[in-house]
């Protein structure tokens, strides 16, 4: 599980990186640095619909602050 997610978080930055490389590069006059911000959003969505995934399926378990009524 901790690989999917530095996997993950390892594509998040590698698009952050390739959207200010197309931004210096580029100058807004393609739509690649758009298109790289796009991508980096839609990783961190998957990201966080997966971490909500795999906790309600059990594979992982939150370890914050216990709610005892």
């Amino acid at each position: 599980m901790r690989i999917v997610i530095i996997v993950a978080f390892i594509l998040i930055i590698g698009s952050l990186a390739s959207a200010l490389f197309f931004m210096m590069r580029d100058r807004g006059r393609t739509p690649n640095m758009m298109r790289s911000l796009m991508f980096r959003v839609g990783f961190s969505i998957a990201l966080f619909l997966f971490i909500l995934f795999s906790n309600w399926m059990g594979w992982i378990h939150s370890t914050g602050i216990r709610m005892n009524p």
